[in-house]
């Protein structure tokens, strides 16, 4: 599927840095390979929250060049696989996505579906399990951090007044501490934890698989999308959010 022309489906920044943190964004584009034609959208749905993570590339390399830690991104649109979503999930490869049908998804086969995951989710996250791998073996501590945003209304839904969703599953430790540090420095800016989604096993990939799985400190974060739509706001969303990291880790018990 994919051409020599089209993204390689992973890109590491500061892959050898020894920093606590490992930074991952799994939808920080929006590329289609060139042989899915758009999936017969136009140009327009390729631009809103429902093909990509508006943002949050940038942000995460923002937050990598001022933590200097490791981060891995992914190229391609949500709407050709999501990288954050276990092969069998419904809306792994969406059908429709916030009341777009999505044209080039409607008719996959068994075979269809499972090219778009070898070619590009078993990469992308192969190369996160290689790093973490590595990193384990040379002793560095590693605390998990995934990049996400989110819009801020879905259509026909409410409102999501939340400006940051700090999101755990099993192990709400970390997450926990980073909320009381970003409140504590931020008492203004509207976060919480678990908003407006929750992290679960058979919904989300990352956390549980690279998280969870094993036994690192890990959150993920939902930065509202109109707020980091520009480079200042991806600047400003960055400094507050490296700032509250490293407080919580500076603030860790030394057995924990």
């Amino acid at each position: 599927m994919l051409s020599l022309s089209d993204p390689r489906p992973v890109e590491v920044v500061n892959a050898g840095a020894r920093a606590d943190f490992v930074l991952i964004c799994e939808r920080a584009g929006a590329s289609i390979p060139k042989q899915l034609k758009n999936l017969g959208l136009p140009t327009a749905e390729l631009l809103r929250h429902i093909a990509y993570d508006i943002g949050a590339e940038d942000v995460a390399r923002r937050l990598a060049d001022q933590l200097a830690a490791p981060l891995v991104l992914q190229p391609y649109s949500r709407l050709v696989i999501d990288c954050n979503r276990p092969f069998d999930a419904p809306d792994c490869i969406p059908k429709v996505s916030d009341g777009t049908t999505v044209p080039g998804n409607l008719l996959l086969n068994e075979s269809d579906r499972r090219q778009r995951y070898t070619e590009i989710h078993e990469p992308f996250h192969r190369e996160v399990t290689l790093l973490l791998d590595y990193r384990a073996a040379v002793g560095v501590p590693t605390t998990l951090i995934a990049v996400h945003s989110v819009t801020p209304q879905l259509t026909g839904a409410g409102e999501r007044p939340w400006q940051l969703g700090v999101l755990s599953n099993g192990d709400r430790t970390f997450a926990e501490r980073f909320l009381v540090s970003f409140q504590r420095r931020n008492p203004t800016i509207l976060s919480t934890h678990n908003e407006p989604y929750l992290v679960d096993d058979t919904s989300n990939y990352t956390i549980p698989m690279h998280g969870e799985a094993r036994g690192l400190p890990h959150l993920l974060l939902e930065i509202r999308n109109d707020l980091i739509g520009d480079a200042e706001g991806q600047r400003l969303w960055a400094e507050l959010i490296a700032q509250a990291l490293e407080d919580t880790k500076a603030k860790e018990p030394v057995n924990g």
